[in-house]
């Protein structure tokens, strides 16, 4: 097992919590992160029947099993126990007494809301960051074999097959977890519309088109988004919205987690392929933009702070830090040969800004090996997109 970046987040937060919340994608290492950081602390899974059916019966009295508070696994499984912990946490507001876990983002953000606001610390422990997956003895060595592995724990502690384990990982997500967070009636047809989104990674979100392509209705296709969205598959990048007195384009863009889940839904099978395929430019734009996104959740940030620019002329940067008076651009380029021609849309862009109160500076990130600090921009490897490094003024000090 490895440390993971939150963990310093979740063990100051810890100290004046009196309950954690700990929510992710399936498979992306809670259970493991909450036994190493509260190490000694009873758990329980509420994923096991007998455990479940106790927790619905009798909630106060499964609760008293653990006067010193717990790790409770899986807790959307019985989203009315936490009406109950919520007088235990009244009563005794010790600090870092009950950890809860749990995959499913929609239903523990609702049930949160009502019965622990103000109690609770929620982080969200999404895939491997590219700085935690070179921990691992064995891991990838180049870009490619990065994009194909993927992100997920269990792929390098196990040194498993990517393609093997996703394969088991998208049928254990349609045919269970999908029925548990909405009805979907055609799992064919939802996993369908699962492989046209990975098609359009890093594109803008056009529900109608989408919708079209896979034969539902919009109101479908929406709401099988908010489904990828509340199980930490994909998510929808804002456009940044700052008065530019630009034309804007404001439709997001939709962007996967794990570049390793894209190749899969695309049918690609051996990092060689990614040398050529079609989409090999958008897989690295979404891990490029994902990797920031899970460095900045790592922080206990959120991330309302980040968005893409695109003009109605075309300007366009794939990923905008914002800060109060500054200002991150990032670009990703998928070449392996660094030039001067790569930061012409970063300079592009940041022309739109020279007479805002912005300090503004830009990050090229492109698949090759040698950095370049340039007038217009840096331009840095894949190895290093790392907010530390490229944007040390956006960088959380760590507790």
């Amino acid at each position: 097992m490895i440390r993971r970046d939150i963990t310093g987040s979740v063990e100051q937060a810890a100290k004046s919590f009196p309950v954690i919340t700990v929510t992710g994608p399936r498979q992306s290492g809670k259970t493991t992160l909450c036994k190493a950081v509260f190490a000694g602390y009873p758990y329980t899974s509420l994923e096991a029947p007998d455990q479940r059916s106790f927790a619905l019966e009798d909630p106060r009295g499964f609760l008293s099993q653990f006067p010193e508070g717990a790790i409770l696994d899986e807790v959307q499984r019985v989203p009315e126990l936490l009406s109950y912990l919520q007088e235990i946490v009244d009563d005794f507001p010790v600090p870092g007494r009950w950890i809860l876990s749990g995959s499913q983002n929609l239903f523990l953000a609702d049930s949160i809301s009502q019965s622990l606001a103000g109690r609770t610390r929620i982080f969200d422990l999404l895939p491997l960051t590219w700085q935690e997956v070179t921990r691992f003895s064995k891991h990838p060595q180049t870009l490619e074999e990065a994009l194909f592995s993927g992100s997920y724990p269990r792929i390098f502690d196990s040194e498993m097959n990517p393609s093997d384990w996703l394969s088991d990982y998208v049928r254990t997500y349609v045919e269970r977890d999908v029925r548990m967070i909405h009805n979907v009636g055609d799992l064919a047809r939802f996993q369908r519309f699962v492989e046209l989104c990975a098609g359009r990674t890093a594109q803008l979100l056009n529900l109608s088109s989408l919708a079209g392509d896979c034969g539902i209705s919009q109101p479908t296709a929406k709401a099988w988004i908010s489904i990828l969205e509340a199980s930490f598959i994909a998510f929808r990048l804002k456009s940044f919205s700052g008065n530019l007195r630009k034309r804007l384009v404001r439709m997001p863009k939709l962007h996967f987690y794990d570049s390793g889940l894209v190749c899969w839904l695309l049918g690609i099978r051996s990092p060689d392929q990614l040398q050529v395929h079609p989409l090999r430019g958008a897989i690295f734009e979404s891990w490029v933009v994902s990797e920031f996104v899970k460095q900045h959740t790592n922080q206990g940030e959120t991330t309302g702070a980040l968005s893409f620019y695109r003009d109605q002329n075309g300007a366009e940067v794939d990923l905008l830090i914002q800060g109060q008076s500054q200002i991150g651009f990032i670009e990703a380029k998928f070449t392996k040969t660094a030039s001067r021609s790569l930061l012409s849309g970063l300079k592009r862009v940041h022309r739109h800004f020279i007479e805002t109160p912005y300090e503004c500076s830009a990050v090229l990130v492109y698949g090759g090996n040698q950095s370049q600090h340039r007038k217009d921009g840096h331009i840095i490897p894949w190895r290093e997109a790392v907010i530390e490094k490229t944007f040390p003024q956006f960088a959380v000090p760590g507790p």
